[in-house]
């Protein structure tokens, strides 16, 4: 039974963040009232609003609650593109590994027998090339995070490409609302909220897809090597 302990940990702390209605936090109104505070308290104490931030969005992603989009929105609101970037790039890659290791830990095997259909979509492309096809899913925006954090577990990929992948893949999508962030402040003064739908604008959602292409373009070649 030790092995699922980190799950039932997870599980746990999901159960008490929605008990105490922590959820009403994670919302533009919250954002928007607390605007002043955290901006004041960022300027006056860097190190510790990027430090808690990033602990954050750590426990967010962990346990898989929904409110990422919005916190990487904050993290270009407090710190800019360039620091909220690798704020939420580093804190998401780091939080996703958490949960992968969880689920691996507890299920394994396991689960990867009794998938669902939509989990066995996945399960071809990890069997022989985990990294590119990974990488190529974190890009496109197809699957939720949560799911592209559990499933690889459940497929038996190694924490390494794992982690590599998910820290390179997140990176374009993370810079488009980080930077939608930035300009945050002069939406409040409209009364406006940022449109969440702009990473599938073509201009931006595009290029995305040029990187994945690229992405699988190794493992094209390998198929047609080996033909």
């Amino acid at each position: 039974m030790k092995r699922f302990i980190p799950l039932i940990l997870i599980i746990i702390a999901i159960i008490l963040f929605f008990s105490f209605g922590l959820q009403q936090y994670l919302s533009f109104n919250a954002l928007q009232e607390n605007n002043q505070i955290l901006q004041q308290f960022t300027k006056n104490h860097f190190i510790v609003a990027a430090l808690s931030f990033c602990l954050l969005y750590i426990i967010s992603v962990t346990l898989s609650i929904p409110g990422a989009t919005l916190l990487t929105i904050a993290g270009g609101l407090l710190f800019g593109s360039f620091f909220g970037t690798i704020f939420v790039v580093i804190s998401a890659t780091i939080g996703a590994c958490l949960l992968f290791l969880a689920v691996r830990t507890s299920f394994g095997e396991l689960l990867s027998n009794k998938a669902g259909p939509r989990l066995k979509q996945l399960e071809a492309g990890f069997q022989e090339n985990s990294f590119n096809y990974l990488l190529t899913l974190r890009l496109i925006p197809i699957f939720p995070f949560w799911l592209l954090n559990i499933a690889p577990a459940l497929l038996k990929m190694q924490l390494k490409p794992y982690t590599i992948a998910t820290f390179l893949g997140i990176i374009p999508g993370s810079f488009v609302y980080v930077s939608l962030g930035d300009g945050l402040e002069h939406l409040f003064s409209l009364g406006k909220t940022p449109d969440l739908s702009i990473i599938f604008r073509p201009k931006i959602l595009i290029p995305i897809i040029g990187l994945a292409v690229l992405s699988l373009l190794p493992v094209l070649y390998k198929k047609i090597k080996q033909k």
